[in-house]
Formats: structure tokens, C-alpha cells, sequence
């Protein structure tokens, strides 16, 4: 139990460092609170309505990866390195991918909503 415990510390001061240090993080956990009400308004079903908030989270996800990548290549050297420059490319290209399966997984429910689809 104790273990568990420390983890969600962890976990938690991972989360408010990432808030505090990132603005693409406050704007994603923004995006966040705006899903949880406005998925019950464009979901049609239950299932879309979790849908809608876990790709949210997705991207959330990815997001604190990409910066906890960028933070550790910083942390190697500030100087240009290709090797690091790519890695970090990477991290944000996963950024970018997450972000378009959430921008479709959205659009796609509002056109359901609206009886597009």
C-alpha cells in the first residue's frame, strides 16, 4: 500500500511540475475540462461521451511523454545536437498524431450529432 502511495505522489508532482513548466500541458488539461461537459452535449450514446474525454486524455498523455522527453534531452546538453533534435521532432510529431485522432474523433461525433453521419 505504501508503494502505491508513493506512486501517486509521484504521479501527482509529475502532473503539477508538467502544469507549471509547460503552457501546451495547461492548455491540453483546458481542453480537458471543456471535454467533460461539452461530451455530453455532442456524444450521442454513453460510449461516445467516454470516447470523447479519453481521446483528450490521449493526448494529454502524449503530451507529458513528449515533455518528459524534452526535459531529459535538455537535460543532456543545451547544445544543438541532430541526434536530440530528432528525438525531440519525434516527441512532437506523437503530439501532433494524438492531437489529430482527437480533432477527428471529435468531428466525427459532432457530424453524428448533427446527423451528417
Amino acid at each position: 500500500m505504501l508503494r502505491f502511495w508513493r506512486a501517486t505522489i509521484n504521479s501527482l508532482n509529475g502532473l503539477i511540475f508538467a502544469f507549471r513548466s509547460e503552457r501546451a500541458v495547461r492548455e491540453e488539461v483546458v481542453a480537458l475540462i471543456l471535454a467533460l461537459p461539452l461530451s455530453w452535449l455532442v456524444g450521442v450514446t454513453p460510449a461516445r461521451r467516454v470516447e470523447l474525454v479519453v481521446v483528450v486524455l490521449l493526448l494529454l498523455v502524449v503530451e507529458l511523454l513528449n515533455t518528459a522527453i524534452e526535459k531529459l534531452a535538455d537535460r543532456l546538453t543545451l547544445d544543438h545536437d541532430p541526434q536530440i533534435g530528432r528525438v525531440k521532432d519525434m516527441g512532437s510529431a506523437a503530439v501532433g498524431v494524438a492531437l489529430a485522432i482527437a480533432g477527428l474523433t471529435w468531428l466525427f461525433a459532432i457530424a453524428e450529432r448533427i446527423g451528417i453521419i
